[in-house]
């Protein structure tokens, strides 16, 4: 199907992977299944960095849409030799525009040929109003504390409206986490909800710094999409 036509025409947030993701003997991390509060079910990915950069877009409010390896872009070189490269991630974004990317583990991952394939891709994405990138791996706190969160990213820890509702207005102005927490009730029971809702963006605190009982959290401004 010509790049244009696919790129209007067919929802990748909804494909199923155009192939496997490799298996490598002796490496840590394989393939396995990241199952993604925006699309209520499993996103494959193919190692820890994209599961990393998963969990960071499922936790994106401007991302409505999560697919791996959906899709493969083809085409000839300038000495007409046909190549192909299959990005790992698709992301679909409330105004309609996508992403794609790769999660390379490190500086330099891919050599040569994915640096062909950048320079492809970022011209082909353009053509549509979409971006391809090579996604940096995540600082490691600001992983920590995301992976913390997506811990409780299931809607089940949303708790009942008035609880909800009862926790953000205890952070309508910032104050530290356990503050906050015990003005509502059991920390048992209100942890959950608060974790839930600073995963789902209702709630903010920083997350360049380790999460803690007197982390600042306040509730978020604006309208955030709930999920």
């Amino acid at each position: 199907m010509p790049w244009i036509t696919a790129a209007t025409e067919v929802r990748f947030e909804h494909a199923p992977p155009v192939s496997a993701f490799p298996v490598v003997p002796g490496r840590r991390w394989g393939p396995g299944w990241w199952w993604s509060s925006t699309m209520g079910r499993h996103v494959a990915h193919g190692s820890a960095a994209m599961r990393a950069q998963l969990m960071l877009l499922d936790r994106d409010r401007q991302v409505v849409g999560l697919s791996g390896r959906p899709v493969r872009v083809v085409w000839r070189d300038e000495r007409s030799r046909v190549r192909s490269w299959v990005p790992q991630v698709f992301a679909r974004y409330a105004d309609g525009s996508g992403l794609l990317a790769d999660c390379p583990g490190g500086e330099g991952v891919g050599g040569v040929r994915a640096q062909r394939a950048q320079a492809v891709l970022e011209v082909v994405c353009g053509l549509v109003g979409w971006r391809y990138l090579r996604l940096a791996p995540l600082d490691a706190v600001m992983a920590a504390n995301v992976r913390w969160l997506a811990g409780y990213r299931h809607p089940r820890y949303r708790g009942a409206e008035d609880l909800e509702e009862a926790v953000l207005d205890a952070f309508a102005q910032p104050r530290p986490l356990i503050e906050g927490v015990v003005a509502v009730g059991d920390p048992l029971q209100v942890l959950p909800v608060v974790y839930h809702a600073l995963w789902a963006g209702r709630l903010e605190a920083m997350l360049d710094v380790p999460l803690h009982e007197r982390v600042m959290v306040q509730r978020a401004s604006g309208g955030r999409r709930g999920r």
